[in-house]
């Protein structure tokens, strides 16, 4: 049934579009990713795995957007994924199902041990903006934050540092009201269902405006748990400067409550050079090893198990069409690390193509101990 009603909201916009060409406009990308990844040797040997693992993750995102009458219009993203793996992974990297998510839009026409292709419907939303106010009801984007490696105050879909295979954030299925003040100040309404409709989320965050910052308060109801926080954005001399925390509680187990925030800053230094510093204090993990929760990691309902993180990132132009980043991550306590590289080159205005690697280290069991080594290419075609 639900892949029949996402083909009818297909045709829909084809057969509205070939009316009339004017209200109907038409986006979107198709992407490659080869990747080789080198698995940790005793997790190799402990699963009786192959340490070398080929992959293959290949999108292709189409993005029709109907204007239907006065400041209105229905968007749609629609996205299709296969993956091939040579080997069982340890970390699922096609996961199109979360649980902002009530209403499922898969299909997976193809499953098999090392191949698989699932077609997703990953937005569709109605936006109606009346001056005031914008309304937005349907699977939509909802990206709250100042931070740059790590987020927060998104409570619907943080995106783990480490993933070179995701590059917009999951949709949410959720009613959003955005009431507009001023030209600097808003308030923003979230309802998300979840379980079948029987419970949901609800949060708000009210951002404004002083002198050089930008700020925002930010609270609700998330997963059974209060949450309060905000954060800030602005300049500091030349620098810029941010941060951003929440504290979330559980009524009925005060105990299990905790903080979690973020502090950056961020700095060009020539018209080629950019650096980014930036700490991050994750008061839902924990300092010990040992107690560490690989699994919720692992289904990626979490993007961190330890309690500090440093992260540093530098952006050099080495050409006007080519540019270097990289980007090193720690964890304080266990001092395991993650480094990352990336060269993109601008072929055209419509295709990029980059190549990446990335090592991790650290004493056993750590928390990037179990990550794999990978290098991989990367190819962007934008229509």
């Amino acid at each position: 049934m639900n892949r029949v009603w996402i083909l009818l909201v297909l045709t829909s916009f084809g057969v509205r579009g070939a009316e009339a060409q004017d209200w109907l406009s038409f986006s979107g990308y198709v992407m490659n990713v080869p990747v080789y990844q080198r698995v940790n040797g005793t997790l190799a040997r402990s699963f009786g795995r192959d340490r070398d693992q080929w992959l293959n993750v290949a999108r292709a995102r189409l993005r029709p957007t109907a204007s239907l009458w006065g400041n209105a219009r229905l968007s749609l993203e629609y996205e299709i994924t296969s993956l091939y793996h040579s080997g069982p992974l340890f970390f699922d990297i096609q996961t199109t199902r979360n649980k902002r998510q009530v209403v499922d839009m898969t299909w997976n026409p193809i499953h098999q041990s090392k191949y698989s292709v699932i077609h997703f419907v990953d937005r569709l939303h109605f936006d109606q903006s009346l001056g005031f106010a914008d309304i937005v009801i349907g699977r939509q984007r909802i990206a709250w934050g100042t931070g740059r490696i790590w987020n927060p105050t998104d409570l619907f879909n943080p995106i783990n540092p480490t993933s070179f295979a995701k590059i917009e954030k999951d949709g949410v299925d959720a009613a959003l009201t955005k009431l507009t003040f001023g030209d600097f100040t808003d308030l923003t309404l979230v309802y998300n269902p979840q379980e079948g409709w029987k419970t949901g989320n609800t949060g708000f965050r009210f951002r404004t405006n002083y002198d050089e910052y930008d700020m925002a308060i930010v609270g609700g109801h998330f997963d059974k748990r209060a949450v309060v926080g905000g954060d800030f954005a602005g300049n500091l001399f030349q620098a810029g400067v941010r941060g951003e925390g929440i504290l979330s509680a559980d009524r009925h187990n005060l105990s299990s409550s905790f903080a979690e925030y973020i502090l950056g800053i961020d700095y060009q230094f020539t018209s080629k050079l950019y650096g980014l510093l930036e700490y991050h204090f994750n008061g839902e993990g924990t300092k010990d090893k040992s107690g560490y929760d690989l699994l919720r990691l692992s289904r990626g309902e979490i993007i961190n198990v330890g309690r500090d993180y440093l992260a540093l990132q530098a952006s050099y132009l080495v050409h006007p069409l080519v540019n270097a980043t990289l980007l090193c991550m720690r964890n304080l306590d266990d001092k395991s690390q993650f480094l990352g590289l990336l060269i993109l080159c601008s072929v055209t205005d419509e295709l990029a193509v980059a190549l990446g690697g990335q090592l991790y280290a650290g004493d056993d069991f750590t928390e990037f101990w179990y990550y794999p080594e990978a290098i991989y290419l990367k190819a962007d075609f934008y229509f």
